[in-house]
């Protein structure tokens, strides 16, 4: 059998997929990545005890100038993806919210770090194959309250009701490659859609947000409701406020990386067309 170089060990242990044993799933991970959190570790561990919202904004803004990267997430089959090198919008809410909990946890880990990630982005904190996957983000904010991590502060910051009907995913299965080919996952999916849709949401109306900022803190996750047919929320990030400017730090498509939005957080609203408000969630840890 021939004998593995240090080099090679250190690939197979850093660029491929690993057991950790504490939840014993499957992690996809590299050794930027492993860097990066070591990196933010050391950089915010004399931090840990600023606000929540302080804090969580500091750790986005750690990452900026990060690509922005649609679809890192999409092995198959499920695994957890650790991806701390490029971003989309809901990867840097989690990574942020998952680094902000092991920095002030009682496991200070990389493979704490993991856990958290699990807890919040799949549903009751297990990972069970694709469907578990919390794929929409007001189901996302549901199952996330449930566990404490979040709150749903929208009704309270003078949010009215709005009807939110999801079925993009099982209407559109052939944009998805774990769906495709797979009526079962499809019917899945419809299933949770189902109980999506049944619940009750509030929003606030793209026109009322200065109105209502007075609610806003530095920090919130703010959640973009959406008119496209099918669809909850297009696009998130967390509030902040630049020179007096109340705006949000995001991982944005359009300025291909994760940046300080350069406008207000109303004219950004206003300025998208599908965009009809915000909802509103607050970190509870």
């Amino acid at each position: 059998m021939e004998k593995l170089s240090i080099c090679k060990l250190f690939v197979l242990l850093f660029l491929c997929s690993w057991q950790y044993g504490k939840a014993q799933e499957q992690v996809n991970f590299t050794a930027t990545d492993r860097q990066l959190f070591d990196k933010y570790m050391a950089t915010f561990r004399d931090k840990k005890d600023l606000p929540s919202g302080k804090l969580l904004v500091e750790t986005a803004r750690f990452f900026l100038g990060t690509p922005y990267v649609a679809g890192t997430l999409e092995e198959v089959p499920e695994q957890l993806v650790v991806n701390l090198r490029e971003m989309d919008c809901t990867t840097l809410v989690e990574n942020t919210l998952a680094l902000v909990m092991t920095l002030r946890g009682d496991e200070p880990t990389f493979e704490g770090f993991c856990n958290h990630l699990i807890q919040i982005r799949y549903r009751e904190g297990k990972i069970n194959g694709y469907g578990s996957r919390l794929h929409y983000m007001t189901d996302w904010i549901h199952n996330n309250q449930q566990k404490g991590i979040v709150r749903d502060i929208t009704k309270e910051a003078g949010g009215l009701p709005v009807d939110i009907l999801v079925n993009f995913m099982s209407t559109h299965p052939d944009s998805y490659k774990q769906l495709k080919n797979d009526p079962l996952a499809v019917e899945q999916i419809a299933s949770q859609e189902k109980v999506i849709s049944s619940r009750q949401y509030y929003y606030i109306p793209q026109d009322q947000i200065n109105k209502h900022s007075y609610a806003m803190q530095e920090g919130d996750i703010v959640c973009f409701v959406t008119s496209i047919k099918g669809l909850d929320i297009s696009h998130v990030g967390f509030i902040e406020y630049l020179d007096g400017r109340l705006t949000f730090v995001h991982a944005s498509s359009t300025g291909k990386k994760v940046l300080d939005n350069p406008t207000t957080l109303q004219e950004y609203v206003q300025n998208i067309k599908t965009n009809t408000g915000v909802m509103l969630v607050r970190f509870q840890q």
